[in-house]
C-alpha cells in the first residue's frame, strides 16, 4: 500500500505537495468516498477519482542502469549536474532510484516506480546482498580484512559481518582490488568500513545486487528487468532470505 497523494504524483496528477492540498479541499474519492485527509493508503486495486475523473494508474516498471561515476542518484539536482533518470529520456513513467550509489561510485543501480517494490528492497530488515569491487591505496593483510569479515565500529556504529575476498595485489604499485559484499546500505559505508582498516578506496563499483549483475552492459547502458526477475526480487524481500 502507498499514500494517496503519491500515487497521484506518480500518476501525473500533480506535485506530491500539489495532491495533497486537493485531498484537503476534498477533490479526491477512493472507492467513492471523498478522503480529505494525508495519511490514506491505497492499493493497486482501488479505484480513485480526481475532480470526478477516474484516475488512469501508471503501469508499474523496473529498470537495471549501470550507473556511471561522476552521476548523481538521484531524479534531480540543484547544481544541474547529470543525474540517473538522464539515462532513460524515452521512459514515461516517473522512475527514481531505489537506494543510491555515491557520487563517485559505479555499478548496478535500480531505478522504478514501485514504491512499495522499493521500500522492500531497501529497508535494513529484509539483509539483501550487495556486492563491490573496489581498489585500494595499500594491500590488506589476512588479518585486515578479518576485521571487517567481524564486523568493524564505524561512527554510526558496529557494521553486520561481511563477505570479503582479495582479488589482485600489485606490490610495486602498492595497490589491491578487493571483493566485498554487505547487506546494510549506510552512507558510504564500503567507503568508511576500508578507510577503518587504514587502505582507503581509489575507485568503487557495485558488481551485484541480490542475483543480478551488470552482464553485458557498459557505463550508462540499462535493461528492463524481466517479470521473472521481478518476482524473485519481491520473493527475496518477503522472505528476508539472503543470497
Amino acid at each position: 500500500m502507498e499514500r494517496l497523494q503519491k500515487v497521484m504524483a506518480h500518476a501525473g496528477i500533480a506535485s506530491r505537495r500539489k495532491a495533497e492540498q486537493m485531498i484537503l479541499d476534498g477533490k479526491v474519492r477512493v472507492n467513492g468516498k471523498t478522503v480529505k485527509e494525508l495519511g490514506v493508503k491505497v492499493t493497486p486495486s482501488d479505484k480513485i477519482e480526481v475532480e470526478g475523473v477516474q484516475m488512469e494508474k501508471e503501469r508499474k516498471v523496473y529498470f537495471l542502469l549501470y550507473k556511471p561515476r561522476g552521476v548523481i542518484s538521484a531524479v534531480s539536482d540543484d547544481k544541474n549536474r547529470k543525474v540517473v533518470t538522464d539515462f532513460f529520456p524515452n521512459v514515461e513513467e516517473r522512475i527514481y532510484p531505489v537506494g543510491r550509489l555515491d557520487y563517485d561510485t559505479s555499478g548496478l543501480l535500480l531505478l522504478t516506480n514501485d514504491g512499495e517494490f522499493a521500500n522492500s528492497l531497501t529497508h535494513p530488515k529484509f539483509e539483501i546482498d550487495k556486492t563491490y569491487v573496489a581498489r585500494l591505496k595499500g594491500i590488506p593483510t589476512k588479518e585486515d580484512l578479518q576485521k571487517l569479515e567481524r564486523g568493524i565500529k564505524l561512527e554510526d556504529g558496529m557494521t553486520a559481518p561481511a563477505k570479503v575476498k582479495l582479488l589482485s595485489a600489485d606490490t610495486k604499485a602498492a595497490k589491491a582490488i578487493v571483493q566485498i559484499t554487505i547487506h546494510e546500505g549506510r552512507n558510504r559505508q564500503v567507503r568508511r568500513m576500508f578507510e577503518a582498516i587504514g587502505f582507503p578506496v581509489q575507485k568503487l563499483s557495485r558488481e551485484q545486487f541480490a542475483f543480478l549483475t551488470l552482464h553485458s552492459l557498459n557505463a550508462g547502458e540499462s535493461r528492463e528487468l524481466s517479470p521473472h526477475e521481478v518476482k524473485q526480487l519481491r520473493v527475496l524481500a518477503d522472505t528476508g532470505k539472503r543470497r
